[in-house]
């Protein structure tokens, strides 16, 4: 990796997000990053920093959540070419992960996105990129375990019983939860089993599937009528959110050893075999069972393993690989829903309880995230009104990406603010079209999630602007009052 260049020194922020500075010879606090070159020891037993193969496996963890299990049957509609589009999102996809990888080398501090934009574009963009990645991240763990009580019903049938799906969703949730609250050492255990017993079964249904591979299956390339641009676009715009998490490794940075080396190794390799699972899964799937059946199909990964290991075994198969894909999700997503929160209320744009850390981990946003998805939870099963918890997933979606754009735009002020006597320009040039190939690809993602979830979405995004003008109130009137912490 070329090191980037170098970018000027900011001057001391006034107002909003100044705290006092630390003790001369203080440690540096959890999740801050050290000079360069040094680990700050363990607090506890109970925590521990994560390692490459544990860094790895949050990426892929959290890319990889259940929608995997739909996909072949999602984009069957538009043939084969399906797979090209695949190919093009991998390929953005694998440009943002370059790109946080090299942001995260000039700042190997815990928030990724957050701590980016503000750098780059001071508090406010900072505060906005945490708000609408926080939103994400609780908002998806609702979703997430109420998708994984589907599949738990195939397991343990809850007989349609309300009080018994809402208690299984809610247990779903808090599990990870708890192994969060439990220290950094237990997550990255989690995190890396739940991410092996997924990706094992997972690549054996796929290779299973290519052994018993029948091209006869496959179907026409282009099999909605639409031309070969309108085909791709369209099956793109279905696969686009496959690929969110890609900076998992980036916001949790403060808790990697060697953040500068191996938060931008870990967020490729993640993405490169999550990346790698879905296409071979996928083409498995779609070359095993008939295109007629793939398109009309509500579990297609069902359908793959009872055709290519016979039996009626595959739901309960496919059950359980579903369980244990989300679980991990939801360790992951749980974690860091805590870190962007925590990262900036320690720079004064989020309430001081937030940055409170017991054991590694950002107890408070632990429990919050987890409060919040379960009141979410519980009124998607008991409020009677449909298409509300739909909508909010779907606001997700383009919360999700507001990040990236901000990040990718950080990295371009970056790189274009530098010094122009201390620049190589061949990788000035290189590094800014790969920062503006990622933009491109996030911009994509925005333009993917649909009218209506940017349209909501910028509601849900402007009701930050609320919260910060109070925190900002708060903020003037301490400094007014001589308590520059504003607490």
């Amino acid at each position: 990796m070329s090191t980037a260049p170098t970018t000027p020194q900011r001057p001391p922020r006034t107002g909003l997000g100044t705290g006092p500075a630390p003790a001369s010879g203080a440690s540096p606090a959890p999740g801050t990053a050290s000079a360069p070159g040094t680990v700050p020891a363990p607090a506890d037993k109970h925590t521990r920093r994560f390692g490459l193969p544990v860094a790895t496996a949050l990426v892929m963890g959290n890319i990889i959540g259940g929608g995997i299990f739909l996909l072949p049957a999602s984009v069957a509609p538009y043939g084969t070419i399906s797979l090209v589009a695949f190919g093009v999102l991998t390929l953005g996809a694998i440009t943002l992960a370059l790109v946080f990888g090299r942001l995260a080398h000039r700042l190997p501090r815990t928030g990724g996105p957050y701590v980016y934009a503000r750098e780059a574009f001071g508090d406010f963009a900072g505060f906005l990129t945490a708000w609408s990645y926080w939103i994400t991240t609780w908002v998806s763990n609702a979703a997430l375990a109420v998708a994984a009580v589907g599949y738990l019903d195939v397991l343990v049938p809850l007989h349609g019983s309300k009080p018994a799906t809402i208690a299984a969703a809610l247990l779903l949730q808090w599990l990870p939860a708890l192994a969060n609250l439990a220290g950094t050492r237990y997550v990255g255990a989690v995190q890396l089993v739940a991410t092996v017993l997924k990706f094992l079964p997972l690549l054996l249904v796929a290779v299973g599937g290519l052994l018993s591979f029948d091209s006869a299956n496959l179907g026409p390339f282009r099999a909605s009528g639409d031309g070969a641009l309108g085909a791709v676009s369209a099956s793109a715009a279905i696969l686009l959110f496959s690929y969110l998490g890609v900076e998992s490794a980036a916001v949790s940075a403060g808790e990697v050893r060697d953040p500068r080396r191996n938060v931008g190794r870990a967020t490729v390799l993640g993405t490169l075999a999550a990346a790698a699972l879905y296409l071979l899964t996928t083409l498995s799937v779609f070359g095993t069972v008939p295109h007629e059946r793939l398109v009309a199909s509500t579990a297609p990964f069902t359908d793959s393993v009872n055709l290519v290991f016979g039996g009626s075994w595959g739901g309960s198969a496919v059950a359980c690989m579903a369980l244990v894909s989300m679980v991990g999700a939801l360790n992951g997503w749980t974690l860091l829903s805590a870190q962007t929160p925590y990262a900036a209320a320690r720079d004064g744009l989020f309430p001081k309880v937030f940055a409170r850390k017991r054991r590694g981990v950002p107890t408070a946003g632990v429990l919050v995230t987890a409060v919040l998805a379960s009141l979410l939870t519980v009124y998607n099963y008991t409020a009677g009104t449909g298409g509300v918890f739909e909508t909010l997933v779907l606001v997700t979606t383009f919360t999700a990406t507001v990040p990236y754009l901000l990040s990718t735009a950080a990295q371009l002020y970056f790189l274009l603010s530098g010094r122009p006597d201390r620049v190589h320009r061949p990788r000035l040039v290189r590094d800014a079209v790969l920062t503006l190939t990622a933009f491109g690809f996030s911009l994509w993602l925005v333009a993917g999630s649909g009218h209506a979830a940017v349209y909501q979405g910028v509601l849900f995004l402007f009701a930050g602007v609320l919260v910060y003008a109070w925190r900002a109130a708060r903020e003037h009137r301490a400094a007014a009052a001589g308590d520059p912490s504003g607490t």
